[in-house]
């Protein structure tokens, strides 16, 4: 990613409605179809500065790898010790067969070969072991936010669904997530496109404005694996080690 997408996380990852409630429901995400055991052995792949760390680490011992030397930084800060630097899809700092449960969180999109991303993926989990994994979602609604952030692909479920089923990993739950703002968020975007003004920052709303869509996105935490949503702006997926 370019340098001023880790300025904006590190400014906004407390305080944006995205952040923020993405936490959520991918704790609860975790809670509900990974079920970790006790005092879990955990890698964050990909953890960027560090936000999601506190919330994994409420299911055990959280390892992070970040390969941005800043973000790392900031994520070695919070977590209180060290951050791997390996990067997709060696992970040769990270031992194999000795998590119980591995995240991307928007990471896999990233990675030229994510075939073999995920190979290198199951090989680091226990035997049983989850894969939690998040991507954005829909290839025809690329945008200069997708170029800044160095994407390679959006994905789709049948696309994400064969990547999963091509590895060594068992699928066991695949679905679209921030559904409930989808059609704003197309609307939002098809204007962009329109007026030719498309912006890759990422903003802080309004306070009232930036409290109701981390209320609306939030509320589907008590969804999310429980129900298949309709289409929406990312697609998460869990799976298993076999």
């Amino acid at each position: 990613m370019e340098r001023v997408v880790y300025q904006q996380m590190a400014e906004l990852d407390e305080r944006h409605w995205w952040y923020r409630a993405r936490r959520e429901v991918i704790a609860d995400l975790i809670r509900r179809e990974a079920r970790p055991p006790e005092n879990a052995a955990i890698l964050e792949i990909g953890c960027g500065t560090g936000h999601n760390l506190a919330m994994l680490g409420g299911f055990g011992h959280v390892d992070g790898l970040e390969l941005d030397d800043e973000a790392r930084a900031l994520s070695e800060k919070r977590l209180g010790r060290s951050v791997m630097r390996s990067p997709l899809p060696e992970l040769s700092e990270v031992s194999d067969r000795h998590y119980d449960l591995v995240g991307a969180f928007d990471v896999i999109e990233h990675i030229d070969d994510d075939s073999a991303a995920l190979a290198s993926i199951a090989a680091k989990l226990k035997p049983g072991g989850k894969f939690v994994m998040t991507v954005p979602a829909h290839q025809w609604m690329w945008t200069a936010h997708d170029v800044v952030n160095h994407h390679k692909r959006r994905y789709s479920k049948s696309s994400l669904k064969r990547l999963i089923d091509s590895s060594p990993l068992k699928l066991d739950k695949i679905g679209y997530f921030n559904s409930l703002l989808f059609p704003l968020a197309v609307a939002e975007r098809a204007a962009s496109k329109l007026c030719g003004r498309e912006d890759a920052d990422v903003k802080l709303p309004a306070a009232p404005l930036n409290s109701l869509l981390e209320a609306v996105f939030r509320s589907e935490r008590y969804l999310v694996g429980r129900l298949p949503l309709p289409p929406g702006l990312s697609l998460f997926a869990v799976a298993s080690a076999r």
